[in-house]
């Protein structure tokens, strides 16, 4: 696939068919993720692949009860809109996705969201390229038992950014409305 086509193929996709991503696969993209320029070159990026569906359920309603949470201290904040998905026992922010992978790393990184932004982009590229569908899970960063993060691998000088959901679409959708780019100024 070239290129264009990636970027005109990638898509945000929330429903998965019933198959696993072999774990070869899924490493040969994390390797393509390594080429992904960083602040300094300094490759903060960690991560952490979750392939047991039942574990991703439970780290989605980790998630839920701690936006609810939140949500309870700040009933004014945006999560309203999320409230009565994020009630409903049967909903996984993870749309049943057969694989997570967490991009993490060190908290003190004052570029962390940037590396791992760009470090994410090319793993959509990548899985994009091989016939597999992602979608960045902004809901599923809310993780925040100790005991839970210490299971999966986060160490405590480390924190998640991106939680990356990724299998083979059912189908994908068509491409949302872009606008034109807008240049401020050219001198």
């Amino acid at each position: 696939m070239d290129f264009e086509t990636i970027l005109k193929n990638r898509r945000s996709i929330r429903d998965f068919q019933n198959k696993e991503v072999p774990l070869s696969i899924l490493k040969e993209i994390i390797q393509d993720t390594c080429l992904a320029p960083t602040s300094g070159n300094g490759q903060p990026c960690r991560f952490i692949i979750i392939r047991n569906r039942d574990y991703i359920k439970k780290l989605s309603d980790e998630s839920k009860k701690n936006l609810l949470s939140d949500l309870e201290k700040n009933p004014e904040s945006p999560l309203k809109n999320y409230e009565s998905y994020l009630r409903d026992e049967k909903a996984n922010v993870f749309y049943n996705a057969p694989c997570l992978v967490f991009f993490i790393g060190p908290k003190e990184v004052l570029s962390l969201d940037v590396d791992c932004g760009l470090t994410v982009a090319y793993f959509m590229f990548s899985a994009t390229s091989r016939g597999l569908g992602t979608c960045w899970i902004g809901l599923g960063a809310h993780i925040r038992d100790r005991e839970i993060l210490a299971d999966i691998g986060v160490r405590r000088d480390c924190r998640i950014v991106a939680p990356i959901v990724v299998g083979y679409p059912t189908s994908i959708p068509a491409a949302s409305e872009r606008h034109s780019p807008d240049i401020l100024k050219v001198i």
